[in-house]
């Protein structure tokens, strides 16, 4: 088996992480605005700050994958 394929998968599988984060962050986020409807403002603001940061995450994670596979020795 190509040890190449492995990492490159195993890279790839923060976006797992990022998806499961992101919603968890959502859940969170929803229950706060329902008990708290007058912080939905600063609620949201951070909610998107941390949803922009967990994709960044995944978006390296896939980057790395790609660069695996192209620049293979």
């Amino acid at each position: 088996m190509d040890l190449l394929a492995i990492g490159a998968g195993i890279a790839a599988l923060t976006g797992i992480g990022a998806g499961i984060g992101i919603g968890l962050a959502t859940g969170k986020a929803v229950e706060a605005v329902s008990r708290q409807p007058e912080a939905r403002g600063s609620i949201m603001q951070l909610l998107l700050l941390g949803g922009a940061l967990a994709e960044a995450t995944a978006i390296y994670g896939l980057l790395v994958a790609f660069l695996i596979i192209i620049l293979k020795p």
